[in-house]
């Protein structure tokens, strides 16, 4: 199923008062929302087996240092949350983080599974989310100017 943000303009009592609370706007919009569920009316594309990677990322200097890497709120929503249920999906939009399984198939390695506290996958500044790999970035298999190809 297709996620999207369902935005509640007029809530409860309740959660008046804890946006209240919260005080800024920017929190009180983010309270306001929620990842729901919606029919989707295209299935998801078929895999391309030449060329499967969905989402495609030069790493730089940045990504490198941090161990991080960012990616766009539309290529989220469409080829990862789309796959994942709703209650992990709402976890990481509320800045929860979700540990992941990460594969390296680079050719000469053949497939490598990296599954650690290090890797995980949340949510980052202004609608971006984190993919953060710091194991495999330690061990010297990302550098700057690398493609990094997710599906």
């Amino acid at each position: 199923m297709k996620k999207t943000f369902f935005y509640n303009f007029f809530p409860m009592k309740a959660k008046e008062e804890e946006i209240a609370k919260a005080g800024s706007s920017g929190a009180n919009l983010a309270m306001m929302r929620e990842v729901i569920e919606i029919r989707d009316f295209y299935p998801p594309p078929e895999p391309d087996p030449a060329n499967p990677w969905r989402i495609k990322k030069v790493v730089n200097n940045t990504d490198v240092l941090t161990g991080k890497l960012v990616l766009m709120h539309n290529d989220v929503f469409e080829h990862i949350f789309r796959f994942w249920s709703l209650e992990i999906c709402n976890q990481v939009v509320n800045g929860n983080k979700v540990y992941v399984a990460v594969w390296d198939l680079t050719p000469e390695g053949g497939p490598v599974q990296n599954q650690t506290e290090s890797i995980y996958f949340g949510k980052g500044p202004r609608e971006t989310y984190i993919l953060g790999r710091l194991d495999v970035v330690r061990n010297d298999r990302v550098r700057p100017r690398d493609e990094v190809g997710l599906y």
